[in-house]
């Protein structure tokens, strides 16, 4: 843009605010659906989630080392697919495996604490045909719960996470090579 006598001006827009922000100053910055195929290459992309469904209520881990309700998922495996490590992360965690296929929803973006450290994750949705009677607490989960997203969860809950699941419910999906779902 320029200003009268010829001087160029930059307009820088407005730098949006996250969209959730935990305790220890991690942020959800973004979450941008689309194909599970191109995934953002200006971070790295670390981490697979799930949030599984029964009816209204998406599936939630208290994880012992943080001591926070989460969705279910980690860290994605050397030789790993990000759809797999959700798989076997959900498996692990929880002892639940979703009815049919995961289905690919979007990568979150996250800026980590203290160092602002940038890297993306991403997120799968999925359907449970039942509720499984087979968990039991193991090294990383202490329990889980089928959460509708406002009623209240005993201790601390992920504000990332809480904002994942809510996003996981509104966005639409895709399939593995990004063609909407009908």
């Amino acid at each position: 843009m320029s200003e009268p006598g010829g001087h160029h001006v930059e307009v820088v827009a407005p730098h949006s605010p996250p969209l959730a922000v935990d305790d220890h100053g991690n942020a959800l910055v973004s979450f941008t659906p689309g194909s599970e195929d191109k995934p953002p290459s200006d971070a790295p992309l670390p981490v697979a989630l799930v949030a599984l469904w029964h009816g209204n209520r998406v599936l939630m881990a208290f994880n012992r080392f943080r001591q926070v309700w989460e969705l279910p998922g980690g860290r994605i495996d050397p030789g790993e697919t990000p759809r797999q490590a959700a798989a076997r992360e959900l498996l692990e965690e929880t002892n639940h495996v979703p009815d049919g296929q995961l289905r690919f929803v979007g990568f979150a973006s996250f800026t980590l604490a203290p160092v602002q450290r940038a890297e993306y994750g991403a997120l799968f949705v999925g359907q449970a045909a039942g509720v499984s009677r087979s968990f039991g607490p193991n090294d990383e989960v202490a329990a889980i719960r089928w959460w509708d997203l406002r009623e209240s969860l005993p201790g601390r809950l992920q504000p990332l996470d809480a904002c994942l699941a809510k996003l996981s419910r509104n966005t639409p999906t895709s399939t593995r090579h990004g063609a909407a779902e009908g």
